[in-house]
């Protein structure tokens, strides 16, 4: 079973329903604290959304320097997954984990709703239970949420296949909430081992409870996931 750690800040506000999205998923998962020095053990490191720090400074600017990132760092290197969802995704930018930056909405308004996305890219550690090009539908809610990144960052992106997810508009005048570039509303690193989503699978994971259950897939792909060094020794 895949052990999946999900980090606390101090201003994490989502970290519960990650947990839970987890264990959902069939993973064994648990807490690590910002400022532990190790992961525990995991396999799978998700940094979930909120407001870390309060988002003093820039959201995520304060997270990036927290103790355990240093494990987190560490880990991504060696080859494990990490997802980071909303404020997760920021903070992965400010670590210099994945590209880009993640800044005020166009508007400036908060946005707070469900969005459609297209999955762009499956086998990543988040989405090997979707199809490529299948649109989903997920909850946002973020004031900080329009990706941006220089033309060559972009081009890269594009160019290499790295955009995970991106906003469409399936309702009318409902398109990309926050003006993100390209309508990228998530993205991944050269290996495809950490990932970096706006929208909230841990928000959407039980129909019954959440009245959405596009999420759980995200879970479920987490709990299926292996390291390619772990495949590669199972063959042999």
């Amino acid at each position: 079973m895949q052990r999946v750690a999900v980090v606390r800040f101090p201003g994490s506000n989502c970290d519960d329903d990650t947990l839970r999205g987890a264990e959902a998923g069939g993973s064994s998962a648990y807490f690590v604290w910002h400022r532990d020095a190790d992961l525990g053990g995991a396999d799978v490191v998700v940094l979930p959304g909120g407001f870390s720090y309060g988002d003093y400074l820039r959201s995520g600017a304060i997270a990036r320097f927290s103790p355990i990132m240093a494990a987190v760092q560490r880990h991504a290197a060696e080859g494990g997954a990490v997802l980071g969802i909303c404020n997760g995704f920021q903070i992965l930018c400010e670590a210099g984990l994945l590209p880009g930056a993640l800044v005020r909405n166009a508007g400036l308004a908060f946005v707070s709703r469900p969005v459609d996305l297209r999955v762009e890219r499956c086998d990543t550690p988040c989405t090997s239970a979707f199809r490529t090009g299948e649109v989903i539908r997920l909850p946002v809610s973020h004031g900080d949420g329009r990706f941006v990144a220089d033309a060559p960052t972009l081009d890269a992106l594009e160019a290499e296949g790295r955009v995970v997810l991106r906003y469409v508009a399936c309702v009318p005048g409902r398109p990309n909430p926050n003006g993100s570039a390209r309508d990228i509303a998530g993205i991944c690193n050269p290996a495809a081992n950490v990932v970096g989503i706006m929208p909230h699978p841990d928000r959407a994971w039980d129909d019954e409870r959440m009245g959405q259950s596009d999420g759980r897939r995200f879970f479920t792909s987490i709990a299926a996931w292996r390291r390619p060094s772990a495949l590669e020794e199972s063959v042999s």
